[in-house]
């Protein structure tokens, strides 16, 4: 390629840049509700599913959430329920949005909800990223939905989905208002906080624990609050990434689903919390019925077969995989978001 070529090359690539990030810009603006993903709903109509922004406390700290109403909603009337948990660096306004929003159009209420320090929630230092919290927040979703009007409190399911998977299962484990549980491409933060993405980090669990440990005497101190992860990536970099997971979730977070709220960072102290929790400790206690759904080629699907043998009192369990699906396309990919709500409408409706 000669010079001249070159800079027309950068120039096309740079223009193209702009044109993605101005895109982005307009899909966060023009919706009223900062829903990003496709076919959001950009007004409340009469007869049709409606968008309700709400907001409780939990622990002393605001939570933001929005609810789904089925079309033509009788307060009078008695609605099953889901709570939605959104993936880690993920919002509500993103993929928890999309299956809440399809959930209610099957004649669920669904809730998805900002978890505690990120989001639109409360909570500080922002982003902290702590097993408790995340799980408190699903309790949380259940505290406020089963007081909605309309919701019949036996018949409260609970949906997570990548980091909220993990987190719905460790809930699901004393839980016992959520009837049915189901995990959309499930992702263990604990075990990948410790062990490393496919066990790639086994060698430097102690280094990281003490690194952790390192950002919280910071802290305690009143020092900078120390944050790891990916605060922006360029196109380049996304390229370069060899994991269908983190390449196609940069993609997602940064690029076609952008919101300002959303985030990859978390706060490096949360790792001494992180590192030392796991989705599948204890989950013999899951004593109710059980769906995990995983994407064939997604990467992360290690982590569903590990966790399904190990639900030895579920109820019932189920695992249904995507054909031909990675982790990140069964957050948008029309033709798999399809084929995962059909499977979780057909689930709540047999067991709540």
């Amino acid at each position: 390629m000669n010079k001249l070529s070159l800079i027309i090359a950068l120039t096309t690539i740079t223009f193209m840049n702009i044109a993605n990030a101005q895109t982005i810009q307009k899909r966060y603006e023009q919706n009223p509700f900062t829903l990003v993903y496709d076919g959001a709903i950009t007004k409340n109509e009469k007869g049709r599913v409606n968008i309700q922004p709400v907001t409780y406390k939990l622990n002393g700290n605001d939570i933001a959430a929005n609810v789904y109403l089925p079309a033509n909603y009788d307060s009078q009337k008695k609605y099953a329920a889901i709570t939605v948990a959104h993936p880690n660096g993920g919002i509500k306004e993103q993929t928890a949005g999309l299956y809440a929003q399809r959930l209610a159009e099957a004649g669920f209420i669904a809730i998805a909800a900002d978890a505690t320090f990120q989001g639109a929630s409360g909570g500080e230092p922002r982003h902290t990223d702590k097993p408790f919290f995340r799980v408190e927040d699903i309790r949380g979703m259940a505290d406020y939905i089963s007081q909605f009007p309309g919701v019949d409190t036996d018949r409260i399911g609970a949906l997570g989905i990548c980091g909220g998977g993990g987190y719905t299962l460790k809930a699901a484990q004393s839980d016992k208002r959520l009837k049915a549980v189901a995990t959309l491409s499930m992702f263990n933060s604990g075990e990948v906080r410790r062990n490393g993405f496919q066990n790639s980090q086994i060698n430097t669990v102690a280094q990281r624990m003490k690194q952790a440990s390192d950002a919280r005497r910071q802290e305690a101190a009143g020092g900078e609050v120390l944050f790891s992860g990916v605060a922006s990536i360029t196109d380049e970099e996304i390229a370069k990434t060899s994991t269908d997971l983190y390449r196609e979730g940069y993609e997602y977070y940064y690029r076609s689903h952008a919101h300002p709220n959303s985030t990859f960072l978390y706060t490096t102290s949360s790792l001494m919390e992180l590192m030392t929790w796991d989705a599948t400790d204890q989950i013999e206690l899951l004593d109710q019925p059980l769906l995990m759904i995983s994407g064939s080629k997604s990467d992360t699907k290690y982590m569903t077969d590990e966790a399904f043998p190990k639900a030895v009192n579920a109820k019932s369990k189920e695992m249904f995989l995507i054909d031909g699906a990675t982790h990140i396309q069964t957050y948008w990919k029309p033709e798999y978001v399809v084929q995962a709500v059909d499977k979780l409408v057909e689930f709540y409706r047999t067991n709540i």
